[in-house]
């Protein structure tokens, strides 16, 4: 079955370039995304210190939460939202690629039962044990994304601590334990940044609500959409804020000699 990378702007869909068959294989041909993949810039190739600002971070959070929205009011489950898939133009706008693990749900439909499948830590436990798949369970993954996104660091790692495998398990214990700060990639400006502080502060308070063992608990995609932009919004209305003041400090040191 031919794979599609879904773009974000406009909520368009963009079509394989050229799909090949072979004697023993499927060859599908993408446009050319320069930017790799979010992962590779957060903890692996193209991983360096400030490679991706925050405001560039919680831009990719919008879009592909953007995405996902889209999907589910036209009834697909994604199933296996991770890092990895996240892909990143010339512009490091979003592409949300291999869609091969997803689901189309039938017409008045909540759920489906059947077989779990995704990368380790990013399952949605509630999938996971009940064979349910819902749009909830996109919900979760996307919640370790945030996570992710936070921290800089990859969902499971088998080289930390036992106590620290699993990121969300991390997560989770330094948001009840009141230490974000010691989760926070120290690269994003969380300490020196006080509104950078409140916004990522903002995004690990979004993602712990979509890292709720029970469905019934985690916020739908529309709303984690909104909680984000209304993020970003008040950040851009603080910006402008204090920009407003600085014209107004600089009006009244030097004012205009008519």
């Amino acid at each position: 079955m031919p794979r599609t990378i879904l773009t974000n702007k406009r909520n368009s869909v963009t079509e394989d370039l050229a799909l090949f068959f072979t004697s023993h294989r499927l060859l599908l041909v993408y446009k050319y995304v320069p930017n790799g993949t979010v992962a590779h810039h957060l903890h692996a190739d193209l991983a360096k210190p400030g490679s991706l600002p925050w405001s560039t971070q919680l831009n990719i959070a919008i879009e592909t939460a953007s995405t996902l929205v889209y999907l589910h009011a036209s009834d697909i489950v994604r199933r296996d939202v991770k890092t990895n898939n996240i892909l990143l133009d010339e512009n490091f706008s979003v592409k949300v690629a291999d869609f091969g693990p997803s689901r189309l749900f039938p017409f008045n439909v909540t759920h489906v039962s059947t077989a779990p499948q995704g990368t380790p830590g990013y399952v949605d436990p509630d999938y996971h044990q009940c064979y349910q798949l819902t749009e909830k369970s996109d919900v979760y993954s996307f919640g370790v994304v945030l996570m992710e996104l936070i921290s800089s660091l990859p969902a499971v790692d088998i080289t930390r601590h036992r106590h620290k495998i699993s990121l969300l398990t991390m997560a989770v214990n330094k948001i009840h334990s009141g230490a974000l700060h010691e989760l926070g990639d120290p690269n994003l400006g969380f300490e020196p940044n006080c509104d950078t502080r409140k916004m990522i502060t903002a995004v690990a308070e979004l993602g712990f609500q979509c890292l709720q063992n029970a469905k019934e608990m985690r916020p739908s995609m529309a709303e984690v959409l909104r909680t984000l932009t209304d993020t970003q919004k008040q950040d851009s209305d603080r910006e402008k804020k204090a920009e407003e003041n600085d014209n107004a400090v600089l009006l009244k040191a030097y004012p205009m000699v008519l």
